[in-house]
């Protein structure tokens, strides 16, 4: 199965996997250098359905969000988040935010991470669930970066 899809594959494989009663779980973010909280978010996001979906902030995207950003490119964070058993699908967005490709996907749950506020998710007024998932202390890229540059003066 190819995991890495456009956004009118990823439609009519919610539509196909919808009306077989699969439970489709929705999550995004930029992935820029996955950790071990990516890990264990994406393994907690896969256990409250059927499928999941991973929307992934394009190159472009991340640099409006995160000055300087992102380390690694879209085309690598992709092949990155594919090759991860947990993930069935990844789909890359360029916009500020994913509303409109969740409006257009209709997923059942939205999960972020936890230091996301449940009512400050994107989507949530679409989802029947929406889930902030635990945050994992010490785990984030901003540190990994940031203990590399320190490591290097």
């Amino acid at each position: 199965m190819k995991k890495l899809v456009n956004r009118k594959e990823l439609r009519a494989a919610c539509g196909r996997l919808a009306a077989q009663g699969k439970k489709i779980v929705f999550t995004n973010g930029c992935f820029d250098i996955i950790h071990k909280g990516h890990v264990r978010y994406l393994r907690q996001a896969k256990k409250l359905g059927d499928v999941l979906i991973v929307a992934l902030n394009s190159d472009r995207s991340v640099s409006r969000i995160k000055p300087g950003r992102p380390v690694n490119s879209e085309k690598d964070r992709a092949e990155v988040l594919s090759a991860l058993q947990m993930v069935d699908y990844v789909t890359i967005f360029d916009e500020s935010t994913p509303y409109k490709l969740i409006r257009s996907l209709k997923p059942h749950v939205l999960v972020k991470g936890g230091d996301w506020k449940k009512e400050e998710i994107v989507g949530s007024d679409i989802a029947k669930e929406t889930y902030s998932l635990p945050y994992v202390k010490g785990a984030s890229t901003s540190g990994i970066i940031d203990k590399i540059i320190r490591a290097n003066r």
